[in-house]
């Protein structure tokens, strides 16, 4: 009997993950969706508008908005926003079998609570069979079979290795780790940077100013993860320095395309209507800033940026305030 490995959320990355593990032939694959229209727009089209001209087989993609076809799932893998992933969890948890093992694709924190996104999903599923796979990779890439590495992290490695072996193939490299803390903070926590660093290019500050974004702004975000009992060295691996690289360098980065209409003058409100896909950054910098208020963990690019989407601070001001800080040793302790 195959594997049955079911995705719920059919956007970007739920689909070109779907037609990920589809190419692999020796899997049953579901792609579930509470938005209707969602599902028939690939029935119909066999395509996704966030993904255009690159073709769903439908014929060995189950497409599905009813959860009762989720009960026999092996692997469930969440690709909402983050925003949704516990009203999700709640929703079809009474459908995931006992040994069922969950993944998550969604790159972000809960707001109210920063929490983890394996945290949220543990608590309205109970399963302790949870695996977060992150790294530098965009769907449009994935979609096109274009070689991506990424982490798969539990911290039961045994569950990690596992998955690695479901996905693992010549064009999508699974590496594994059991620092499941650093690993979810770093994916959602670049997306802060990656905001910054459109921002920058927006006011065309140059390169210089883009890669001391990238390199300090990796440094806060360990400082926070550290504080949270993340292992440093997580965040120079794939979901650390990989994703950021590529979240601030991209085209397809929506995080960037954001930051840069926000450079460009743009209101945020605006900026983010004109995305028209979830800017996880924008929510990922009021919950870090929050935290780090509240704990007193030195985050100075995430409070300027926090300013400046939530207090519509001047941007040039914000420069001046990073620039004109105390001056330090770069390798202080966390």
């Amino acid at each position: 009997m195959k594997t049955k490995i079911a995705i719920l959320g059919a956007g970007s990355f739920g689909t070109a993950i779907a037609k990920l593990i589809c190419s692999y032939e020796k899997y049953e694959v579901i792609l579930w969706s509470a938005v209707k229209e969602e599902i028939e727009e690939i029935k119909k089209n066999q395509e996704i508008k966030y993904l255009p001209n690159i073709k769903i087989d439908t014929d060995k993609i189950f497409l599905t908005t009813d959860s009762l076809f989720l009960k026999n799932a092996d692997i469930i893998i969440f690709a909402v926003a983050s925003k949704y992933v516990r009203n999700v969890a709640k929703n079809i948890s009474k459908y995931i079998k006992k040994d069922a093992i969950i993944v998550n694709v969604a790159k972000g924190l809960e707001q109210e609570s920063f929490k983890r996104l394996s945290q949220v999903i543990y608590e309205e599923t109970n399963s302790k069979k949870i695996v977060a796979l992150c790294g530098p990779s965009h769907a449009e890439e994935i979609a096109r079979f274009i070689p991506t590495t990424i982490v798969a992290s539990c911290k039961d490695l045994k569950i990690a290795e596992y998955i690695q072996e479901i996905l693992n193939s010549s064009f999508f490299r699974v590496y594994v780790n059991e620092d499941i803390i650093g690993v979810e903070i770093a994916a959602a926590l670049k997306n802060i940077i990656a905001l910054a660093v459109g921002i920058c290019d927006g006011l065309n500050l140059g390169d210089n100013t883009k890669a001391a974004l990238m390199t300090r702004g990796l440094f806060e975000i360990a400082r926070l993860g550290v504080f949270l009992g993340a292992k440093e060295k997580t965040f120079l691996g794939l979901a650390g320095i990989g994703d950021l690289i590529v979240t601030c360098t991209s085209g397809h980065s929506r995080n960037k395309k954001a930051g840069f209409l926000i450079g460009k003058g743009i209101e945020v409100s605006k900026a983010l209507e004109e995305v028209n896909m979830v800017v996880e950054g924008y929510y990922a910098t009021k919950a870090a800033y929050e935290f780090s208020n509240l704990n007193k963990i030195y985050m100075p690019i995430t409070k300027e940026l926090y300013e400046i989407l939530y207090e519509k601070k001047d941007i040039k001001k914000s420069i001046e305030s990073l620039m004109n800080r105390k001056t330090k040793h770069e390798y202080e302790k966390f």
